[in-house]
Order: structure tokens, then sequence, then C-alpha cells
């Protein structure tokens, strides 16, 4: 019996006409409704002609995770008076509960992504809504550009729908092809702002590592609340990790704690769903509790002011989740969590005035996640570099281009970056290429279960307490009775069926270590990694590794590392998850990576050659290499003159340096055929110039002995007969009126002429060097500066009568007529003069 008060409080049902407008007129709209108003329960149930008539359709709801989607399916089966499974079922990876009177089906992204690359017309869906877009997603944006394709494409009678928890949906609006928006007033309830700052400074999050000191806090606010307030507690929490240590900081309180996490088991995730009316709760959740699903009896939200998103190190290799300031959107969203039913309150544990200063919405995954899953999916689809789908943000070239080597290194795409026949299955593995590399190679190797076992245990990182040896991690989850162990144990039967039964390997009678480091090393080849003693090892990828205190994997030879973190600052990674392997595993897992040959190389200031063989950065074996190919040290020796300078030549003043400063003056103010001689230019053309003497050298010192100088002069302008005229435009001396010759300066913006000023008398006009005054620098008769103008005339008239008695004071020697400009230059004093 469907219950209709329940739909008929639901606030989004004055929306409901507009949308069905807008969805009738242009086959595509915006809702933008607050939480709590039944946007993710009602609409489905609408649009499928189920509640308040209407033709009847299959819609199929897009959730961002396996227990929003759950409970949303529940929802809408208790609001029809059913059981999911009847006319409203769900799928999530592992779990499918439809029959086959379904038409509204609950799925997750990742599912809806894999049922496109199947199906891409969607045979028999009318309508598809993509519930919290406004999260950013990367599947959700990759579903969505997806539909658009297919919309334009094959099915234009195809309706869709962007559901947005927040009031930001002008972008997914211009996504849609300017949408029309539809917007739900929201019933909501004041909630007042507890500001509760732990009373002393905590570390800031890195890594996934949070200052147990701010989670002490945190438990203390939640007692407080409890003490100050009526109704539940809803706190939140950035992970598992930092649930199970406040849960176990709340032991006592007068309250049921219960723990809410997309690791939790589906009866804990429904009790909390369900309420109660018995007592008082704490729950503790991590992000999924902040949009989809409502949490009844919450009066109380306790904010930790964290969160978990992913981050990739391109570099060296790493992606991992990291701790986070929440955004200030996330903080909304969290809060608003205390005034669903009635009048609440939320203890947020910052200071006031940090609030302002936090980002305001989350980071799109796109711009920050590991994109090798995503650029798998978009092979698949036809559009290996994504160019051509519909997105919010582009995804970024670095990202994209470090995703083309994995796919590549895999197998999964060519050389041009289409996908592989292998490709496609590996992307149907509903798993992360590269744990679907190493499921399928595994199972050649060990055979199809075992590789299944490990890879289940790579694809959910198992609790700290299963340790960082994955071997022991896997017996550990084999005879385990927790939570964890039990999905272990699901995914393994959805891996091993996904596999042929042939898929069994020659390594049968292997060892579990053998088998466990084989698969992890096939999972992520970059990480193996070398010991170099007391616990720390080199990972092919070039980065640094070290193991906890303890950790009984120190003493190995060599790891597969499987998790592992670089916090900030820190120059090696910290391994949390690894396995034992030996060097021949390692040389078969990274096959790709293995260099075998010449390397020479600057090092350390000079030219070293090798013959060696590595794994990425890992050397195997190496011994010095006594004739190297000139080529390759020549190569060095360029290098080292980018990276050193070119001051490693021999540079004499007057054939080398000056030279080259005037050439410079000469090139920017005149331009061709005069060469460029900064370092770029010179290293771009170093056979021009720098030859024969570059390829006969072998060493450092070789370099010191040739004579740049004399190199320099090749690449004057010889053919064009300009360089017969360096002299005349850019002369090294200039004659001054008593007789003296006196050097140009080319090395500043103008060229300088240091003089003393008892030389120039008589001389009206500045000297010009290629048209361009030079800038006189008038000198005492002891050579100290009195006076800088690039207007000789100019000074005779207005500067030099305030020079002349400062001068004539200090230098009653010399003469210093009134009239410079009409007495004959001299380099002597007055008593010399008269003598002469």
């Amino acid at each position: 019996m469907i219950r209709t008060d329940a739909l008929d409080r639901l606030p989004v049902r004055t929306a409901v006409p507009a949308l069905r407008q807008a969805l009738d007129d242009r086959g595509v709209a915006v809702l933008c409704a607050p939480p709590g108003t039944g946007k993710t329960t009602l609409v489905p149930l609408v649009l499928a002609g189920l509640v308040g008539g209407g033709p009847a359709r299959r819609v199929v709801v897009a959730e961002p995770r396996r227990i929003a989607a759950r409970a949303a399916a529940r929802r809408m089966a208790w609001l029809l008076g059913e059981q999911t499974g009847r006319r409203v079922g769900f799928t999530v990876r592992g779990e499918r509960v439809v029959g086959r009177d379904t038409v509204v089906e609950v799925v997750t992204t990742g599912v809806l992504l894999q049922r496109l690359q199947r199906d891409q017309e969607l045979a028999g869906v009318d309508a598809v809504i993509i519930d919290e877009c406004h999260e950013r997603h990367l599947d959700a944006d990759t579903v969505a550009a997806f539909l658009l394709d297919v919309r334009e494409a094959i099915r234009p009678d195809l309706r869709l729908v962007a559901a947005s928890a927040t009031t930001d949906a002008q972008g997914w609006a211009r996504l849609l092809g300017d949408a029309p928006v539809v917007e739900a007033q929201g019933v909501s309830h004041p909630v007042e702002v507890v500001w509760a700052p732990p009373v002393r400074p905590v570390r800031p999050p890195h890594g996934m590592r949070v200052d147990p000191a701010l989670l002490t806090h945190v438990a203390s606010v939640v007692r407080r609340a409890l003490a100050e307030r009526d109704g539940d507690v809803l706190c939140f929490l950035p992970g598992v990790g930092e649930i199970g240590r406040v849960a176990g900081q709340l032991a006592g309180v007068p309250a049921e704690v219960l723990q809410v996490h997309g690791r939790a088991p589906a009866a804990v995730q429904d009790a909390v769903l369900a309420g109660s009316s018995e007592g008082r709760r704490v729950v503790l959740a991590t992000s999924v509790a902040e949009s989809s699903l409502t949490v009844p009896g919450v009066r109380i939200v306790v904010d930790s002011g964290l969160a978990r998103e992913p981050r990739t190190d391109h570099a060296r290799g790493l992606s991992a989740l990291t701790t986070v300031r929440a955004s200030q959107a996330a903080g909304r969203q969290r809060a608003g969590r205390a005034g669903r039913e009635a009048p609440g309150a939320v203890y947020r544990c910052w200071e006031q005035g940090e609030d302002g200063r936090l980002a305001r919405f989350p980071s799109p995954e796109i711009k920050v996640a590991d994109l090798a899953a995503f650029a798998l999916q978009a092979a698949c689809w036809g559009d290996p570099d994504a160019s051509g789908l519909a997105l919010l943000d582009p995804p970024p070239a670095g990202a994209m281009g470090a995703a083309r080597e994995t796919l590549t290194a895999v197998g999964a795409v060519d050389a041009d970056g289409r996908v592989t026949d292998r490709g496609v299955r590996m992307s149907r593995l509903g798993l992360h290429p590269r744990l679907a590399r190493a499921l399928l190679d595994g199972a050649a190797e060990v055979g199809g279960r075992r590789a299944a076992e490990v890879v289940a245990l790579l694809s959910e990182e198992p609790p700290r307490e299963y340790g960082d040896d994955l071997a022991a991690a896997l017996r550990t989850a084999r005879r385990g009775g927790d939570g964890y162990a039990a999905r272990w144990r699901q995914e393994v039967r959805r891996l091993s069926s996904s596999i042929e039964s042939s898929s069994e390997g020659s390594g049968q009678g292997d060892s579990d270590d053998a088998a466990v480091g084989l698969v992890a090393a096939l999972a992520f080849p970059e990480r193996v990694a070398r010991a170099r003693g007391e616990g720390a090892f080199l990972m092919a990828s070039g980065t640094g590794a070290e193991l906890r205190d303890g950790s009984r994997l120190r003493s190995a030879p060599w790891l597969a590392v499987a998790v592992a973190d670089r916090p900030a600052h820190a120059a090696s990674a910290r391994v949390r998850l690894a396995a034992v392997i030996d060097e021949d595993t390692a040389r078969l897992a990274a096959g790709h990576l293995r260099f075998s040959g010449e390397e020479v190389r600057w090092v350390d200031g000079d030219v070293v050659a090798r013959s060696v063989e590595r794994l990425g950065a890992v050397e195997l074996s190496v011994r010095a290499l006594k004739q190297p190919r000139p080529e390759l040290v020549r190569a060095a020796l360029v290098d080292g003159l980018g990276r050193e300078g070119l001051g490693l030549l021999r540079w004499s003043r007057e054939t080398g340096q000056l030279l080259r400063e005037r050439l410079a003056f000469l090139h920017r103010e005149l331009g061709t055929p005069w060469p460029d001689v900064s370092d770029g230019a010179l290293l771009a053309r170093t056979e021009e110039w720098l030859e024969p003497e570059l390829s006969r050298a072998r060493r450092r010192s070789d370099l010191a002995r040739i004579d740049a100088g004399q190199a320099l002069r090749r690449l004057l302008p010889w053919a064009t007969g300009e360089a017969a005229r360096l002299d005349e435009l850019a002369p090294e001396r200039i004659q001054v009126p008593s007789g003296s010759r006196i050097r140009v300066e080319y090395g500043g913006e103008q060229p300088v002429l240091a003089v003393k000023l008892q030389e120039l008398f008589g001389l009206t006009e500045t000297p010009k060097v290629a048209g361009v005054p030079v800038l006189v620098h008038l000198l005492s008769p002891a050579g100290r500066p009195a006076a800088v103008t690039a207007d000789l005339a100019s000074f005779w008239r207005d500067g030099y009568r305030a020079v002349r008695a400062e001068l004539r004071g200090r230098y009653p020697k010399h003469p210093w007529p009134e009239d410079p400009t009409t007495v004959e230059a001299t380099r002597y004093t007055s008593a010399r003069l008269k003598r002469e």
C-alpha cells in the first residue's frame, strides 16, 4: 500500500509539474533541491509513473555511493509499501536486487558506466537521473558525458535529469545544452552554529594522518553536545580509522554509538537509516552522510572539519586518499543535517576566523585523481583523449599523459591510444586498470583463485590492524570474521567468476608469499623496490620508501609496494602495505622498465660512463665503460654545459667575454644577422660554434681547454660580409679628445664609457656605437665617479658647474675651466700643461 501521507510531506512535490514540463519540452533538466526534499525518492517514482499518474517509464537512478544506492531503493520501496526487488530495485558492485517487474533501478555510477559500455542505447530505459551531481565524482562526470553522447547520436528520446543538492546548477545546465533549471524549496529548520575549536593547537593533517589530539577533542565535543542538547548526534570524521578511534573514546556515553561508512555492513547501515525509538544515538560517519541519506532523529551535528580527497603524484607513481580541510560547501551540507526534522545545532571543531579561508567547494575529482580508469573508459567509448566528451572540467593534460603511459604499459591501449581487445576485457572487470592487469596476468602465473584473492585485498585496503605485510593480511582475511573479511570474500567470488576457469597458472605449488608478491608487483610495477639498508628501499619509480620500525618486512631484499604515501616535505614515501619478492619477480613484473646498455651522463660535475642494467631507477648491475660511444659523451658534455653553465669553457676577458658582450649588444639593437649569444641559444647551436673541439672532449677538464672566444667567432655573419663591420659597429675602444683609447663596456643595458672628465673637454656630442649613445661615466683625476650622463652637451650646460666646484677644491692642480667646451682636452695637471 502506497504511503501517501509520507509522499505528500516531501517538499519536492511542488516542483514536479515544472520538471515534467521541462522533460516534455527539452528532454533534459537540472533539478536543484536541498537535502531532505525527496528529490532522490519521489522524483524517480513520479517519472516512472508509479505515483502521481503519468505514463509508465523505466527509470535508472545513478548514485555516487553503494550505501546511498541501497538506501534510496529501500526508501522508495517503503513508500510504495513493497520490498526491494519488486517495482524498485538496486544494483551495486557484487549485489543485484531486481525483479521482473522492476521499473525503477538505483545503481552506482560505476555500474552505469559498465552498462553503457556494453549497451550504448540503454535499451528499455526511458530516463536517467544522475543524483548528487554537485559532488563532482569522476564517474558521475563521465556518465553524464556518455549519456549526452547517447542522446545526441542514437537516443534523442532518452530523458536526462541532473539532480543537485546545491544552488550551483548553472554549469550543469550549460553542459546539458542550456537545460531548464527546476528549483524545489526545502523545509529547513534553524541550525545554531557553535564554534568549538581545540584549546591547544593541533597539527594539520598530512597524507592519511590526523593528529590524535584532534580526535580526542572531537570525542569531547560529542560528550559536550550530548550533555547540552537533546536528540541524536551525527559526527563527521574523515575516514574509517578516525571513526574507530573516536568510537573507542566514547565508551560509556549515555547513547548507542554507531558507525556509518562505505565499508560498514549493510545491516548496520540499515539500522542507522531506520532510526530508533529507544534511547539516544551517536552516529559517527564519513562524508557519505553529507547527502543522499537521511539519518532520522539527528538534532546535533559535530563536524571535525576534515574530509578525504584523492590525490595523485604522477612523477612518483603514488596515488591515494589524503586528508584535507573540508570545503565551505561541505560544511553547509553537514550543518544542514541537524535541521532536517526540527531546530538543531552544529558544533564546528575549528576557529570561526578560519571558516572564511576554507575552499568554497571540494576539488572536482577529475582535477586531482588518477585518470587511468577514466582514460580507459574514454578509449573504450572511442574517444581516447576525451576531447569530444562534454565535461564540466577538461582532464588535465599531465594526468591524461600519465594515464596513457599506464594503459600502454599494461596493454590496454595501443601506441595510438586505441583500446585493445585486452583493454576492453580489463574495462569490464570493474577494477582499476592496474588491478585488472594483475588479475589477468596473475591468474596465468598463480591461478585464478589466488590472483582474485590478492586483487580483492588491493582493491580495498585492509584495516590497519591487519599489518603492513600483504601476505599476512591475506591469511588474516581468509580466517577473519570481521566486516572487511566478509566484503573481501564477496569480492573474491566476483573476481573469480569473471576469469575463465581455464586460467590456472603454472605456479599452483608456489607459496602464498610468492603469489601475493607477484600479483602485487604486476599491479604496481613502478613500485618494485630494492633494499638499501635500515628499512629503506628505492622504488623503480625513483622514489625512496621506508618501513615503520618493527615491520617484519625490513629485512626483505625486494618489496612489491602496494600502498604508500609521501607526507608533505618528506624525502621518502611511507610504506603501509607491501609484499616480499625476489629479483626474478621484479624483473618479470617490471620488464617494461628494464634498461640494459651504455649510460653516459653528467654526474657530480663530470662525465660518468657505465654499462648498466636497471629496472627504472633501481640499478641491477653496473661496470665502468672504458670506451663509451662518442655521441653519448658529447650529449653528456652538452648536458653538463646546460646544468653548470658555459663557464665550464675558457673565457678570456679580451677574446671571449668582451666579444660575447659586443655580439649580445648588436643582436639586441640590430637583430639579424648578428647572432643570439644567450646561454640557451648557444647551447642549441653547439654544433655550429663548438666543433670540432666539443666532439674531441671526453671530460670536464677538456671543456676548460676550449677557447670560447675563438669558437664564438664562428658565429659572426661572415657569409653576408657584416662580420667585417664588427669593430665599426661595436668597437672595443673609442678614442676621446685627449687621444686616449678608452674601452667600451657592453655588459649592461647600455654601452658604458668610463673616462676622466678632463679628457672630454671640447667634446659637445655624446659618442655613439651602432647609433646608440653611450652612457658616459665621468671620472675624477683619481678615477673615482664624478657624474653620469647620456647627454654630454646637457651636462656641460647644466651639470658641470656643480661638479667643477667640488673637483676644483679636491684637485687644485688640475685645470677646471669655466667653459669646458672651448678648451683642449688633457690627461695632465696644469703645471705639466705649462711645461709642454
